[in-house]
């Protein structure tokens, strides 16, 4: 049984505990529902975590600007052309430190989603995002990414208007940037969608957040033709947070609760805050030739890594 269907028979179970009297009934209720979460989240296949990077009801990236961050102003347009929602990007405080926040939006309902494009950012996201960071870097500010995106959007209106050339260009000026950067990957880290806002000083990643070259169902469609061997596929691309910490690729994970994060995870929030004061007084210190030539050795060594 996956897990979304563990998740579904449990559903089912506690509208059936909510309307159950009989005392006995109620017990073998309650212990079924015991056994299965004990299964489910004993055992969670790398397949699973992509589930739980996918759930709606994972925080995305304005609940953690909302509870980690104060004073946000979202700034708008890549002054070339428009404005792409699916990259949401401004300027904030944690506590008395200004930074330049920019991430990936998803949304919560089809309509959100439809609005955020399912957060499959176009170009002028990327050239956006750029300019933020750019700015960030002429005022010294720190720069804090969140990722969340299977990828960016593949249309043809997108590749027209310069896709790969706009994701090329971040990973360039980002290998740059003389002022500290901190990726954190919250849900789904997909192909150069991700990559263009994660050449980082740092790679954070959720405990239930992925982080790969493509989807699943992409590999599984590429490599068998065959759509439907997503988990398979999953078990192969090392895609999880452990794998790539194993790795050396991220440098730190943060926990989550059983059943993953939801918008009531409080703790998640007050962690996250913490290790960027902490991080950033670290990162602050060096000055920025350090901090590019540290930057460059670090994906170096990712690189020689991934090709082992």
């Amino acid at each position: 049984m996956s897990l979304q269907q563990t998740e579904e028979r449990i559903r089912e179970l506690d509208k059936q505990i909510s309307h159950t009297e009989d005392e006995d009934r109620l017990n073998e209720l309650k212990k079924e529902k015991k056994l299965l979460l004990s299964e489910a989240y004993g055992n969670i296949s790398s397949f699973d975590r992509v589930y739980l990077a996918r759930k709606s009801a994972r925080p995305c990236v304005r609940d953690y600007i909302d509870r980690i961050f104060t004073d946000f102003m979202e700034l708008h347009g890549d002054r070339l052309m428009r404005d792409d929602p699916a990259i949401l990007g401004g300027i904030a405080k944690l506590d008395e430190i200004p930074v330049t926040i920019i991430g990936h939006c998803k949304g919560k309902s089809i309509n959100e989603n439809l609005k955020f494009n399912f957060g499959m950012p176009n170009p002028e996201g990327y050239r956006k995002a750029l300019r933020l960071m750019k700015q960030a870097e002429k005022f010294k500010r720190p720069i804090i990414t969140f990722i969340d995106t299977p990828g960016a959007y593949p249309g043809l209106e997108s590749e027209m208007h310069g896709q790969g050339e706009a994701i090329a260009r971040n990973l360039m000026e980002m290998g740059s940037l003389k002022v500290p950067i901190i990726a954190i990957v919250i849900g789904e880290g997909g192909s150069g969608g991700a990559l263009a806002l994660s050449v980082a000083d740092r790679i954070w990643m959720l405990e239930n957040a992925v982080y790969s070259i493509l989807s699943p169902e992409g590999f599984a469609s590429i490599l068998w033709k065959d759509a439907s061997r997503a988990r398979e596929a999953a078990e192969l691309m090392k895609l999880t947070a452990y794998d790539l910490y194993e790795r050396g690729i991220v440098d730190r994970l943060f926990g989550e609760p059983v059943g993953g994060l939801d918008e009531k995870s409080r703790s998640i929030y007050v962690r996250i805050k913490s290790a960027l004061h902490n991080e950033l007084a670290v990162l602050s210190r060096q000055n920025a030739r350090t901090l590019v030539e540290l930057r460059y050795k670090k994906y170096r060594s990712i690189g020689d890594c991934s090709a082992k």
